[in-house]
């Protein structure tokens, strides 16, 4: 065989071994490209995941207000504490009733309006001339009622009447009134007649209820004069 002809195989050994070889190289270098890409898409996947769970941690305040259903465990012991103290307030607080129940503030605004001077004098006077006589009246109430005297009851109703209107003193007025009409056998609300029997049933509770009123209508009256009228110059 000759130089030439064996230089051949060895010439077609190298170009194809050369071939071969150049594609590679292009394979080589095209995964290379994706692979960054692959690893950057695989970096940034797991953000969309931990946006989701981020949102679902703000949820975390749920456990809170599910708790919020232990005021429904307070109430309990205040609700039966609350009827003691209540009462207690009740019965202690009298003379914090609303002043407007017993007192017409325009009635004795006008009776002030009568005196000449800061000392009050002229409606202070009035004013424990009155106390005297709702005292004595009570009295008599309970005398006339113990005694089952019906007129006598409706007259002293209408006199003291009178006088707790003079001063403004309201719900002793009312009061009064209605025992006047039911000492007359009349019950004026439902416009019928009444039995000696029936009115003195309904008498009977009003007799209370008057001195409850009156009591506390006193205390106001003292208290506003202690604390406006200017002591008298001697």
């Amino acid at each position: 065989m000759s130089p030439a002809q064996t230089m051949s195989p060895v010439a077609d050994l190298r170009k194809s071994t050369d071939r071969e070889l150049s594609p590679a190289a292009p394979k080589l270098r095209s995964p290379s490209p994706p692979a960054p890409a692959q690893s950057r898409g695989a970096s940034l996947a797991p953000a969309s995941p931990r946006s989701p769970s981020a949102r679902l941690t703000s949820h975390a305040p749920e456990p809170a207000s599910r708790a919020t259903p232990a005021p429904e465990s307070t109430p309990a012991p205040i609700a039966k504490d609350e009827p003691a103290d209540s009462q207690a307030d009740a019965d202690a607080g009298d003379d914090e009733t609303d002043q407007d129940d017993i007192i017409d503030l325009e009635t004795f605004t006008q009776l002030l309006d009568l005196d000449e001077d800061d000392t009050h004098d002229f409606s202070l006077g009035m004013t424990e001339a009155y106390f005297t006589q709702a005292s004595t009246t009570f009295t008599d109430m309970d005398d006339a009622f113990e005694k089952k005297d019906l007129p006598k009851l409706s007259a002293l109703g209408h006199f003291l009447k009178g006088s707790s209107a003079a001063l403004g003193v309201s719900a002793v007025q009312a009061t009064c009134e209605d025992i006047q009409h039911y000492g007359a056998l009349r019950d004026e609300v439902k416009g019928t007649d009444l039995t000696p029997e029936e009115a003195l049933a309904k008498i009977g509770p009003l007799l209370k209820r008057v001195k409850k009123e009156y009591g506390i209508a006193e205390k106001w009256l003292q208290r506003w004069y202690k604390e406006h009228a200017a002591p008298v110059e001697v």
